[in-house]
């Protein structure tokens, strides 16, 4: 039987060496090679496609508020614990109905409204204009220039660039919104109803502008044309907002809202997100740390990437020590071991 230290890249003895080139292939949701599009992240976050079992899709439930929420045109909220699946779900719609890259938006304590909307770079303008003046050394017909240049020190956050008018509607996931200031739910609500927003910079130009348009750039780095300093969409966008339950949020953005509580999936559905990402082998020889898995979540708060992670490893890395690994991969999320 090997030792268990024979899997062991870094061995902390202080000689460098080359055996990085040992490592296997990365983790199917860890490898970024060539990721520069929707399908790479997705299968990243959902698994390869020819894999996805029946017992991998969303509960009748999940499909009908998913659903729902598509008709009406409103937002989803989604809420559970962490791992629950509560991002996911909005890759596994836009790979479904072919909507295109996600646009995601993670939100912190800091984020504003803004930050979701736009970003104008005043600061590099008052730059470019200071070197331009300078090298025109009084030169005229700048303010025509001036004016059709501010588009290009716009760019679209990942809620602007979903309202852009298109024929079909884009993803966004609003991600842990329960982590944001207290203001930021109810400074949404004006925007998700009306779909909606206004560049204030651009408004203010607009009849100096050729037809009142400029060119700014959207989230994904694409030029696109904004007429009157408006965005309106024409497609509402399916947005998923996501909580983990650390807060309440305001009636009027409740009310808004298409509301969907994810439980924690069960030994089947398990078995096979782990054949989704890692092949049926993996899930048939894993069914034990499955189930171990399964108690343990009943009493603490664990994520089902952790889950993946201790599988992965224990097979492709490690096969010895594979409980002892296993316990130190899956610690609970809810309180320090």
């Amino acid at each position: 039987m090997s030792e268990p230290s024979e899997w062991l890249i870094y061995r902390g003895i202080g000689e460098p060496h080359d055996e990085v080139a040992q490592l296997p292939p990365p983790p199917p949701w860890r490898d970024f090679a060539g990721a520069s599009g929707g399908a790479e992240s997705a299968d990243r976050r959902l698994g390869i496609p020819g894999r996805i079992a029946d017992e991998h899709r969303p509960g009748a439930e999940e499909l009908e508020m998913i659903n729902a929420a598509l008709y009406l045109r409103r937002p989803l909220l989604v809420t559970g614990d962490p791992g629950a699946g509560k991002s996911t779900l909005a890759h596994s719609v836009a790979r479904e109905l072919e909507f295109g890259k996600v646009l995601r938006w993670p939100v912190v304590s800091r984020t504003t409204l803004l930050d979701g909307l736009y970003h104008y770079d005043a600061i590099a303008r008052l730059q470019d204009v200071q070197i331009a003046s300078h090298a025109a050394a009084g030169g005229g017909g700048a303010g025509a220039d001036s004016a059709q240049s501010v588009g290009s020190y716009i760019r679209l956050g990942p809620l602007g660039t979903a309202l852009l008018p298109s024929d079909r509607p884009r993803v966004l996931l609003i991600d842990e919104l329960d982590k944001s200031d207290i203001d930021l739910p109810n400074d949404l609500l004006n925007v998700l109803e009306e779909g909606e927003f206004a560049i204030p910079e651009l408004e203010r130009i607009a009849d100096r502008l050729p037809d009142g348009e400029a060119d700014v750039l959207d989230h994904d780095g694409n030029k696109v044309r904004i007429k009157g300093g408006r965005v309106q969409c024409r497609a509402f966008p399916f947005v998923v907002l996501t909580s983990n339950g650390e807060r309440d949020f305001p009636a009027p953005l409740m009310r808004r809202c298409i509301h969907l509580e994810l439980g924690r999936p069960d030994h089947k559905r398990l078995a096979a997100f782990v054949k989704a990402h890692l092949g049926e082998e993996a899930a048939r020889s894993s069914e034990d740390l499955i189930t171990l898995f399964l108690e343990r979540s009943r009493s603490e708060l664990l994520a089902t990437d952790q889950l993946l992670n201790a599988i992965y490893l224990t097979q492709a890395a490690a096969p010895t020590g594979r409980d002892r690994l296993a316990d130190l991969l899956i610690q609970r999320l809810d309180r320090p071991r």
